[in-house]
């Protein structure tokens, strides 16, 4: 089993600080996934491409990030210039919404990323730690496990809303150490729901992503079991 880390962006640090420095009055802006505003900086993005000879307003991260955290957007290298402001509901102004790009190198797209999950997922970690050893419960697939919160304290497990059906979503742990959503519910309603064909052992995420103004925070890989036509965890 690999040893396991514990590991706390600084961004949701961030996020924790940045509720009680905003009026009441922006509250709900801040909370609230506005398509214009999402077009508003796709826009942006674009003009800036175009005036940049095909570079990307994206700020950067490691290679090993995960793909759906891979390409935020860097809001100084747009505002003024191409957009006016920062939207109200980004995290840059104290929003919930993390603004980031997929299909970076073929079709730059811009995405929500909610960062409400990182919250519940900070929580979880400090109570992982506090406890001093992962608590595995059961194994679902290979290097990932159900979660025991019983043993860190909790009466009830917690649990997240889904941006893409509104479904309480569980937690998964894997054997580094790492907290994750569980999508399988949602990829499940959106594979009874979609014509395209999807080849076992690629990754099937995707199609939570084309039709949606968000990406899946803090996920792992699917793909789906041709036996059984469910989606299952992509081995690595």
């Amino acid at each position: 089993m690999k040893k396991y880390r514990f590991f706390l962006p600084v961004m949701v640090v961030l996020l924790a600080l940045t509720g009680c420095m905003y009026p009441e009055e922006n509250y709900i802006q801040n909370q609230v996934p506005y398509k214009d505003q999402l077009d508003s900086v796709q826009s942006a993005v674009d003009q800036y491409q175009q005036a940049s000879s095909g570079l990307l307003p994206i700020k950067t991260r490691d290679a090993k990030t995960p793909i759906y955290q891979k390409y935020p957007i860097d809001f100084k290298k747009i505002v003024p210039q191409f957009i006016a402001e920062t939207p109200g509901n980004a995290f840059e102004s104290g929003g919930l919404f993390q603004y980031v790009l997929v299909d970076a190198e073929t079709n730059p797209t811009v995405k929500l990323l909610d960062l409400r999950v990182a919250d519940t997922i900070r929580e979880i970690k400090m109570r992982m730690e506090a406890n001093g050893y992962p608590p595995f419960k059961d194994q679902i697939a290979e290097n990932v496990y159900s979660i025991d919160f019983k043993k860190i304290g909790y009466k009830k497990e917690p649990v997240v809303e889904s941006p893409f059906t509104t479904d309480n979503l569980h937690f998964v742990l894997s054997t580094e150490g790492e907290i994750y959503v569980d999508y399988r519910s949602d990829l499940y309603k959106a594979m009874k729901s979609s014509d395209k064909g999807l080849k076992e052992g690629e990754d099937i995420r995707w199609i939570l992503v084309e039709n949606s103004m968000f990406v899946p925070a803090y996920s792992l890989p699917y793909t789906v079991d041709k036996a059984t036509n469910e989606p299952v965890f992509l081995a690595k």
